[in-house]
């Protein structure tokens, strides 16, 4: 089956989950960066990727790359490319993309260029002047980094971090993707409880127990190549049932979620019921400072508010102390908190084990892992 070149986008800071998620699905990468991952694959693992991939933000096949210094040259790049082999005379060619350290900065001239030269390339294909773009929806996309561009065409549409099961959320949501990555980096088990104390619309806590349960995130969702003629829907519809027969259904495991607001614990519910899991879910009101650890081994996964949208800068730093000190009676749980306060170490009051710096929207946080008993822990100076 022929392979294509193939790039996996993510938010920042997970691009090592991302590459571990393509090693698990036995897909060869070709290449990181900030933002992305290349890889190969066949248009079944297009369709593989696009269910299966938690972190991911959309799956696009790369149709070519080239130096681009000039509009010159990204003319002549961009018309090289055999767009006719996925565009057909009556298919819709959106273009859009990104630009970044690059002489070519201006990404409307970009978008334009770009679009001159597909039409270019498919008159000659067609002999047609113009195209009516009424067919099916090809959305191409371009990323120029240090004046070298790469094309792709978007398969999978609509974000891959929407997967369905949130059609609201509460006042300050945490990205799907985003909350995948912080219940993996935690490594959920059956055997250990998973609990995050300030669940919000429950996002990590659904996260959680869709991995625990196997299911693939894009279980409940569409995507833009499933109307694609080059990707035939035996090819979706193979990966469905695979992804279906995967499911752990007899899994025995419990995912707690509590909050203070009890008005977010009904949307959690109904989030959790679109997700699939709401019979492995746990939701109750409570205080995190309030909290009772249970007699069983346990991990904390929650993402306190940052003093924007919720809560003063003060009353968070207040909040803060107040975890470090109450979380200390949970030892030995391991705790794992995302948090943007450059001073959050101090004010818990305990220097983590590890810190992995992440992006939340376009918040720079620290993801802070305390997983060793607290005697073996340094305090925060």
């Amino acid at each position: 089956m022929k392979q294509f070149q193939l790039v996996a986008t993510c938010l920042f800071g997970l691009e090592k989950s991302l590459g571990e998620e393509l090693d698990a699905l036995g897909l060869r990468r070709l290449f990181t960066m900030d933002g992305r991952v290349l890889f190969e694959g066949t248009p079944a693992d297009i369709a593989r990727a696009n269910l299966s991939l938690r972190c991911a933000e959309r799956v696009l096949v790369r149709l070519g790359a080239f130096p681009a210094r000039s509009f010159e040259e990204l003319f002549e790049g961009a018309r090289a490319l055999p767009w006719e082999e996925w565009i057909g005379r009556n298919d819709a060619f959106p273009v859009k993309g990104h630009a970044i350290r690059s002489q070519l900065h201006s990404v409307p001239d970009c978008q334009s260029i770009l679009k001159k030269a597909i039409v270019s390339r498919l008159s000659d294909s067609y002999h047609m002047r113009w195209f009516p773009e009424t067919g099916v929806r090809y959305p191409v996309e371009f990323f120029l980094f240090r004046d070298e561009a790469s094309l792709m065409i978007d398969t999978s549409g609509v974000a891959l971090h929407k997967r369905g099961y949130r059609p609201e959320a509460g006042a300050a949501p945490l990205r799907e993707t985003l909350a995948a990555a912080m219940a993996m980096i935690a490594r959920p088990r059956q055997d250990v409880l998973f609990w995050d104390p300030m669940c919000g619309s429950g996002t990590i806590a659904i996260e959680a127990a869709m991995i625990l349960a196997n299911r693939a995130p894009g279980l409940g969702r569409r995507f833009a190549g499933e109307e694609f003629p080059q990707l035939p829907p035996a090819l979706w519809q193979q990966a469905r049932e695979q992804a279906q027969a995967a499911v752990r259904r007899d899994a025995a495991f419990e995912v707690w979620a509590s909050d203070i607001d009890p008005a977010v614990l009904d949307l959690a519910y109904e989030n959790a019921l679109r997700a699939g899991v709401e019979e492995h879910m746990r939701l109750f009101e409570a205080d995190v400072l309030h909290i009772e650890k249970p007699d069983r081994r346990g991990t904390i996964v929650c993402n306190p508010p940052y003093g924007e949208r919720l809560m003063t800068p003060e009353e968070v730093e207040r909040l803060y102390r107040g975890m470090g000190r109450h979380f200390a009676e949970f030892d030995p749980w391991q705790i794992y908190i995302l948090a943007a306060h450059p001073e959050f170490e101090r004010l818990y009051g305990r220097r983590a084990d590890k810190v992995r710096r992440l992006s939340n929207g376009m918040i720079p946080c620290g993801y802070y892992q305390y997983f060793r008993p607290a005697v073996a822990r340094r305090p925060a100076h």
